[in-house]
């Protein structure tokens, strides 16, 4: 079900062209680090990551389990790799915008020589 919350999340998504940071408005650098740093708060987070790494657990166990190699234990297989590609993929873009967040400070910091 769709919530204002959801569509408040999805106003407020990141939507810059981040190819060339040096052409970044000011206001799309400053969205470019709070999302950075959001995604930072949860990397950092030790509950987050023992829940993810649970769920990956979990998902390795039932995979495990799977013996025979018929076409519903085949495709059973492929649904839980997608899982754990998927959750994969959502740490990976929290690193991603950290990265980010970085690149664009650093870009920022005056030089010092």
């Amino acid at each position: 079900m769709i919530d204002n919350n959801t569509v408040d999340f999805y106003n407020s998504r990141l939507t810059v062209d981040l190819s060339q940071p040096s052409k970044l408005t000011t206001s799309q650098r400053d969205q470019v680090k709070h999302y950075g740093s959001l995604a930072e708060n949860l990397l950092k987070n030790k509950d987050l990551a023992m829940f993810v790494h649970h769920f990956k657990f979990s998902l390795a166990d039932e995979l495990a389990s799977i013996r025979s190699h018929q076409q519903d234990d085949n495709a059973k297989r492929i649904a839980i790799s997608n899982e754990l590609v998927g959750i994969d993929n959502f740490v990976n873009s929290l690193k991603r915008a950290v990265y980010l967040k970085n690149r664009i400070g650093n870009a920022e910091a005056p030089d010092t020589n």
